[in-house]
């Protein structure tokens, strides 16, 4: 993916797949990221000489960031505090807070906006770059500047109606503090004011008065163009479902538009322009999206995965692994299976998850003779693997939009994530069952006891998070709190590893990446909005209900849609779109929806560390420091076997059903 470097607003590589980037400082990912290049990939020079006008433009963004960045950080520390005040109080003292959960509320949607406007700043919203990687320097250019103006339209296309809501909210008041819902609403304003801000600072930071002037003349052509046809477009029907959601959404992906936007931007030509809709309600809907209490596990998720890195739990699970397989043919690669296993089980986060795991056993498999293109081709594969150990990212936003018990989606992920492991495990076995082991010392008993000792606090933490769901101490979004004071205390306490210093930056990455997603979700609950409203909802039960074949049918129809779909346009995004129309369905053909839930996340995870469009392997190959290249060949055998794997689990529903 491509994003904007936040120190001088050149091209910079960065990942779209969960928003972390592979060559800025400070990124989760940010020490085994490939080198961050100035000029952009192939040499493009993204902006112009310096002068006083884009040198003045950066010192306001500067301190524009500072007073959005620090308040998003000490609104992710104020979370975690509340919530982890919510359950003490609950659980060891008996005495509820009934506020925290309202405060919790108000808070996570400012957490989310300035998230937003935080990632906009640093160009970390989630974004598609394969027409961007396919043209010349200067079409690449001007691509990233009309992608910036996408979001500035965006922005200030939604502003007054953001406004106007914030108006409305304030004759509501909130049942246990008793404020006005204004104080909440008006983050939804704040954040889009915010990023309308930093799209401008960029452009006047790119230095290229001509490039800015050709994309805002091509968006103002496009945005008057969608205007003067309006009242024929009112008279298409629900074709305009293909013109927008399909057609605008894709032109837009393609052209490097960030996903967020695009549905956007998308939602709010079709509403404004072909419904009678108020806009109001659209912004309703943005707020609906982004503020589901139970979203919160996101940002926390995100945090303890930083945090299990920082404190060097994961190094020391690592460790322990190596110490028992470091000595077997292709044993190293079994220790990257598992160890991507337990780590999944904490961060939630697949950039966190990979970040954590590759730095600790890349060095040592190269020195075996393992070829990087095959190191980065089974990170991808496990990347794929792990998206339903819980607490995944994934298995959360499908309970907040189809009412499945997230704690039996937590309990259906673990078998199916087992099963594509063994298939994993068999291609590394014909692959590596000949490798040369001369060099390999097998560890002793007394070594791999004391790798144990040391690595037991950290491999506890997964079940700790468990324990605390299924025994109802804590909910699933409350529960990493437990899961964050764990991992503080023992990195204090046991392993005497906790950089105080890295904490802001710990959480300001943990606001941006969150900001994003849920910017994503929010846009994409508008669409769903829309495509409900319009009977497309209604018309797709019908027919997948009334497809030949029954369940089976539609189990495999499901797998090659999101397979697709994880490909382009990620697992989250395609979730909220397309779970509360599926989901349904699922159930009225008798597919257990826990069931359904794991086929789905499988199949989308395949799409997204497929190559060439799954942005995920490119995640995997700017984490390993791996041309992406090299990888294409290997990755092909992995992918059969995910896909073996996943024709498994979809053929045996126990496999996700059996410990409900």
């Amino acid at each position: 993916m491509q994003g904007f470097d936040r120190r001088d607003g050149r091209i910079a590589p960065a990942l779209a797949m969960d928003g972390t980037r592979d060559g800025t400082e400070g990124s989760p990912s940010a020490g085994s990221a490939a080198a961050h290049d100035p000029h952009g990939p192939r040499g493009a020079v993204f902006s112009g000489p310096p002068n006083a006008l884009t040198r003045s433009a950066k010192a306001v963004e500067g301190v524009l960031a500072a007073v959005v960045e620090i308040p998003a950080a000490l609104l992710v520390a104020a979370e975690i505090v509340i919530l982890f005040a919510g359950v003490m109080s609950r659980y060891v003292f008996h005495a509820p807070l009934i506020w925290s959960d309202e405060l919790a509320s108000i808070l996570f949607l400012w957490l989310a906006m300035l998230g937003a406007a935080v990632a906009f700043r640093r160009g970390e919203h989630m974004r598609m770059n394969v027409v961007a990687g396919m043209v010349g320097p200067e079409a690449r250019a001007f691509l990233e500047v009309s992608a910036v103006v996408a979001g500035l339209a965006f922005c200030t296309l939604l502003l007054p109606h953001a406004l106007d809501y914030a108006q409305e909210e304030a004759f509501i008041r909130t049942p246990a503090l008793d404020l006005q819902n204004a104080w909440r609403a008006a983050a939804l304003f704040t954040g889009l004011s915010l990023m309308a801000a930093f799209a401008v600072l960029k452009l006047v930071q790119i230095g290229r008065p001509l490039l800015v002037l050709k994309a805002l003349a091509v968006a103002g052509l496009i945005i008057a163009g969608f205007w003067l046809l309006g009242p024929a477009l009112k008279g298409l029907g629900n074709y305009n479902l293909v013109i927008f959601f399909v057609g605008v959404v894709a032109f837009c992906v393609l052209a490097g538009v960030p996903i967020a936007f695009a549905f956007g931007l998308a939602t709010f030509g079709y509403l404004a322009l072909t419904t009678r809709t108020p806009m109001l309600t659209m912004v309703g809907r943005l707020d609906e999206g982004m503020s589901h209490l139970i979203l919160l596990a996101v940002p926390l998720f995100v945090f303890l995965g930083q945090l299990i890195e920082m404190t060097g739990m994961a190094k020391a699970m690592v460790a322990f692994l190596a110490s028992l397989l470091g000595h077997v043919r292709g044993g190293l690669h079994y220790v990257l299976l598992g160890a991507m296993y337990l780590v999944s089980g904490i961060s939630g986060a697949k950039a966190a998850d990979m970040a954590a795991v590759a730095p600790v056993l890349f060095p040592e498999m190269k020195a075996r003779g393992a070829k990087e293109g095959d190191l980065v081709a089974l990170l991808s594969a496990t990347g794929a693997q792990t998206e339903t150990i819980p607490p995944s990212i994934v298995l959360i936003t499908i309970g907040s939009v189809t009412g499945v018990s997230i704690a039996a989606l937590f309990a259906g992920g673990l078998l199916p994530a087992v099963v594509l492991g063994a298939a994993l495990c068999f291609v590394v076995w014909r692959r590596y069952r000949h490798e040369d082991l001369s060099h390999a010392a097998r560890a002793s008993w007394g070594e791999i006891g004391r790798a144990f000792l040391i690595s037991l606090p950290a491999i506890a933490l997964p079940f700790v998070i468990r324990a605390a769901v299924i025994e109802g101490v804590a909910t699933a979004t409350e529960v990493s709190t437990i899961g964050i004071a764990y991992s503080a205390l023992v990195g204090l306490l046991f392993y005497r590893r906790f950089d105080w210093r890295r904490l802001k930056p710990m959480l300001v990455d943990t606001a941006s990446l969150s900001g994003a997603i849920l910017l994503i979700i929010g846009t994409a609950t508008a669409m769903a909005w829309g495509l409900t409203q319009s009977g497309f909802s209604r018309s797709l039960a019908e027919t997948m209900t009334h497809l030949p074949g029954g369940a089976f049918t539609f189990m495999a129809v499901s797998v090659v849609a999101f397979i697709v779909l994880g490909s382009l346009l990620e697992g989250i995004p395609a979730i909220v779109l397309f779970g509360p129309l599926l989901f349904p369905i699922a159930r009225a053909v008798g597919v257990h929806e826990v069931h359904y839930a794991m086929v789905v996340i499988l199949a989308m995870g395949i799409g997204l560390f497929a190559p060439p469009f799954g942005v995920g392997y490119y995640a995997a190959c700017a984490i390993g420091r791996v041309d992406p290249v090299a990888g294409m060949r290997p990755i092909l055998a992995y992918l059969v076997a995910l896909f073996a794997g996943l024709v498994i689990v979809a053929a045996v529903p126990w496999l996700s059903t059996g410990f409900l």
